[in-house]
């Protein structure tokens, strides 16, 4: 299994092809909970909490693995629940650094 937590994202400036398909579902096997949005382009995962509190510390420990890896979701959130999703921007689709952070975001719920 390809164990995506202990890897870290690459800077990605463009000039590289967004993963086809076939790549993008074989990482999307390795983070539970996630999809694969209609054009290919991103991924989401919608997290349910039990509480407002939950919720943005959530969000806080979301916003610091995100600084940490230097690549940063979009996110709407309101009471008890929050919508994840990731896109590498500068490829214009799915790079292996979305996964990376779905998967040590969903190493934050299982904790």
């Amino acid at each position: 299994m390809n164990d995506l937590t202990k890897k870290q994202c690459k800077p990605c400036e463009g000039g590289v092809c967004p993963l086809d398909a076939e790549h993008s579902m074989q990482h999307l096997e390795n983070v539970p909970g996630w999809r694969i949005a209609d054009d290919q382009k991103s991924i989401a995962r919608t997290f349910k909490f039990g509480n407002f509190l939950e919720t943005m510390s959530f969000i806080n420990a979301m916003a610091y693995i995100a600084e940490r890896e230097d690549h940063h979701p979009d996110f709407s959130a309101g009471y008890g629940h929050c919508e994840v999703s990731y896109t590498t921007h500068a490829i214009g689709g799915l790079s292996e650094n979305d996964f990376i952070c779905a998967a040590k975001i969903n190493q934050l719920v299982e904790q």
